[in-house]
C-alpha cells in the first residue's frame, strides 16, 4: 500500500522540537529573530511573508516585518539589508523574492550576512554546502531530506534522480543527496529541460524528487514500481471549476506505483517553511554561544 507522506505532521513535529532550544536560548538572554524585507505588491508574496510570521509567533521567535517601497531606488533596499546585519537581536534575515526589475537580486543576496542568511542562498553558504560542510541547508532541499527521513527511505546506494536544476532546489539537493552524510550516500542524477530521454532515467530511480515548476510533467506510466516521489512543485492550474493547486507529479496516475509520495498541497510545502525556523534557531544558537539540540 502506498504511503502518503503527511508534510503538515511531519512539519509540526519539527516546530514542536524547536520550542525547547528557543526556551533555552530565551532564557540564556537571546530572543531568536527572523526579519523579513518585501519589496513587492504580489499578493502571493504578502501571504508568504505572513505565514511565515504566523509560524515563527507560533514557536516562540520574534519577527520583524519591513515593507519598502516597490518604486524605490535599490540602495534603499541595501541599506536595510546593512542595518538588519549589524543589527545584534536580528538572527535571521529573509528577503522575499522577487524583486522589482531595477534590484539585482544577486547584489541582494551577496549583501545579506552570511550567517544571517538563513535561507541559504548567499554564495559563501553555496560554497560550504558543496563543500559538505553547511552552514544553512536552503530551506527545501532539507525539508526533503527530514520528509525522507520521516517516510524510513533509505538513500544510501539509492538511484535518485532530481528533475529541475533551480539554484533554489535542484542544484543543492542533489548536492545534499551525494554527500556523506545523514541523509546522503546516494548515486544522482539531474535531469532538465534538455535532458534526453527523461523516461528512461526515471524508471531507473529509487527516488524521484521533482522540481521543475511543470505541472503534472511526471506522469505514473514514467515511474517503476516502488518509487518514492517528492513532488516539490506547486503550480496553480486552471480547472472547469475554477483553480487548483498541484504538483509535477500527476498525483493520481503515480501513487498506485509509488511506495511513498508526497501530496501537493501537503507534502513539501510546510517543510519548507518549517526549515526555516530550524535556520533561525540554528543562526541564533551560533551567534549567542548557546548550544541547542536541534530537531
Amino acid at each position: 500500500m502506498t504511503e502518503i507522506i503527511d508534510g503538515n505532521e511531519v512539519a509540526q513535529g519539527i516546530r514542536d522540537g524547536l520550542v525547547a532550544g528557543i526556551d533555552d536560548l530565551t532564557a540564556a538572554g537571546t530572543t531568536p529573530c527572523l526579519a523579513t524585507v518585501l519589496m513587492n505588491n504580489d499578493p502571493a508574496s504578502q501571504t508568504y511573508v505572513s505565514m511565515k510570521h504566523k509560524d515563527c509567533e507560533e514557536v516562540g521567535i520574534a519577527t520583524r516585518d519591513i515593507e519598502l517601497d516597490p518604486e524605490a531606488p535599490a540602495a534603499e533596499l541595501f541599506d536595510t539589508v546593512d542595518e538588519l546585519n549589524a543589527d545584534p537581536e536580528v538572527h535571521g534575515i529573509l528577503v522575499q523574492m522577487p524583486l522589482p526589475d531595477h534590484v539585482d537580486e544577486r547584489e541582494v543576496l551577496r549583501r545579506i550576512d552570511p550567517a544571517k542568511d538563513v535561507d541559504g542562498f548567499h554564495p559563501e553558504n553555496v560554497g560550504r554546502l558543496v563543500a559538505g560542510n553547511a552552514r544553512f541547508k536552503p530551506c527545501t532541499p532539507h525539508g526533503v531530506q527530514k520528509l525522507l527521513a520521516a517516510a524510513d527511505v533509505e538513500t544510501e546506494g539509492a538511484d535518485a534522480v532530481v528533475v529541475g536544476r533551480s539554484n533554489i532546489v535542484g542544484k543543492p539537493m542533489a548536492n545534499l543527496l551525494i554527500q556523506k552524510a545523514d541523509g546522503g550516500n546516494a548515486t544522482t542524477t539531474v535531469c532538465h529541460s534538455r535532458t534526453d530521454d527523461l523516461e528512461a532515467k526515471l524508471r531507473a530511480a529509487d527516488i524521484v524528487i521533482a522540481a521543475a515548476g511543470v505541472p503534472e510533467m511526471i506522469t505514473g506510466d514514467m515511474l517503476s514500481a516502488d518509487t518514492v516521489v517528492i513532488d516539490v512543485g506547486i503550480n496553480r492550474v486552471e480547472t472547469d471549476e475554477g483553480s487548483e493547486l498541484v504538483g509535477d507529479v500527476d498525483f493520481e496516475s503515480a501513487k498506485p506505483k509509488a511506495k511513498a509520495i508526497t501530496p501537493v498541497p501537503g507534502g513539501v510545502g510546510p517543510m519548507t517553511r518549517a526549515m526555516l525556523l530550524w535556520n533561525t534557531v540554528k543562526a541564533a544558537s551560533a551567534e549567542s554561544g548557546v548550544d541547542v539540540r536541534l530537531p
